[in-house]
């Protein structure tokens, strides 16, 4: 994997799912402003944002003890 000369900005640490939508929702739009439409909305984030809920719900679900963390694994 090549990793841009760049540095990487780098998210406070996210405790909560609520902390978590609220990073995804804004890092979406912050990442493809051309997905959001002149008055704000976005229906393609709003998708994507549904479907992080979904994954999170079956970890919920399943009783999972990881880490808040681990959900990004099932996103990849």
């Amino acid at each position: 994997m090549n990793i841009p000369d760049q540095s990487i900005a780098m998210s406070p640490q996210i405790h909560t799912y609520t902390e978590l939508r609220q990073q995804f929702h804004h890092d979406l739009r912050i990442q493809h402003p051309e997905w959001v439409e002149p008055n704000g909305e976005s229906p393609i984030c709003d998708s994507y944002e549904a479907r992080l809920m979904e994954l999170l719900d079956t970890f919920t679900r399943m009783g999972s003890n990881e880490s808040i963390a681990a959900p990004h694994r099932a996103l990849a």
